[in-house]
């Protein structure tokens, strides 16, 4: 187990390295205007070479990739250099709101599409017509379409929810409960169905199994064989499932954070992208590698601890 830690550890690390230096790259080579997009059309030829060279895009590409990881190392990603805000400081303040929402989805998914795909599983019949044609009306329809939907009747029509997000540095729980419960109701509908036909169908191949027939033939209990071994040998490809989802969900954020007015990564992520703010770019990319990085190496413990398969594979 620790090997497989440690050579999951590795390959983050080389995935993470990987991507930011690409991403570094192709930022500041396709980015062009950069000064004048600071300074405003009206800046003067001297002006604008002061603050290239104030922000070192005179230097070469692959020293300004050198600089910017001396710096990273130290986990000083630079300050934005639209609003001289700490990279760090901005993601800071944005990363919890984003985390919070994302997470509470997974776990509502992962509940959700569990007790679907089992009941999918075993009771088949109209059961099972159903998670399908859920699996495929869930994956049709946009985020954003129910997103829209969920703001028109709940906060607009039935006023129960406010349409924007209320969450401030200050806000209390019954705040964050009442921005976010609308926001996690979209991403949750558009993910649940997805993850229930997978589960669905990772339960049918461990019940068509030998093991499950000479447990029936011994006399164990249908909920002990599902509960206690079909669930436990079905587990691992429903992490799987989990951990895409969870990446899906990181992405899916962007649009969803737009319709609530939510102040997230997402939020910062297109208007840091909007602007060619590049240092606050790279810094959410690094963020979301990493979370990534982090959230799989937990789904590989866990399916470790499962499956001893996993361990050596």
């Amino acid at each position: 187990m620790l090997f497989m830690i440690l050579r999951r550890i590795g390959s983050g690390v080389v995935v993470l390295v990987t991507v930011a230096c690409l991403t570094f790259v192709l930022l500041y080579a396709s980015s062009s205007n950069i000064a004048r997009n600071i300074l405003g059309d009206q800046a003067t030829p001297e002006a604008l070479a002061a603050k290239e060279a104030e922000l070192g895009l005179d230097q070469p590409l692959l020293t300004r990739l050198a600089d910017w990881w001396a710096h990273a190392l130290r986990g000083d990603f630079g300050r934005s250099w639209f609003t001289n805000e700490q990279v760090f400081s901005a993601i800071a303040s944005r990363l919890p709101v984003t985390l919070v929402m994302v997470f509470a989805s997974i776990i509502l998914i992962a509940l959700v599409a569990a007790v679907l795909g089992m009941l999918a599983a075993v009771r088949r019949g109209w059961v099972d017509r159903l998670v399908q044609i859920g699996a495929v009306l869930g994956s049709a329809l946009p985020g954003f379409i129910i997103g829209v939907f969920l703001v028109w009747v709940f906060a607009i029509q039935l006023r129960l929810f406010p349409p924007i997000s209320k969450i401030t540095p200050n806000a209390g729980l019954n705040l964050w409960v009442l921005s976010l419960t609308l926001p996690v109701i979209a991403l949750v509908i558009n993910g649940v169905a997805s993850a229930a036909q997978q589960i669905r169908s990772a339960f049918i191949r461990q019940l068509e199994l030998d093991y499950v027939r000479t447990l029936r033939s011994r006399g164990i209990t249908e909920r002990e064989i599902l509960f206690r071994h079909v669930l436990r040998s079905a587990a691992p490809a429903g992490l799987t499932v989990l951990s895409l989802q969870f990446i899906s969900l990181l992405g899916g954020v962007v649009i969803i954070e737009s319709i609530f007015a939510i102040a997230g990564m997402g939020r910062l992520a297109v208007e840091a992208t909007t602007k060619s703010d590049l240092p606050l770019v790279m810094g959410v990319v690094v963020y979301t590698v990493v979370i990534v990085i982090v959230v799989n190496l937990l789904v590989d413990i866990l399916n470790g601890w499962l499956n001893p398969k996993v361990r050596v594979s």
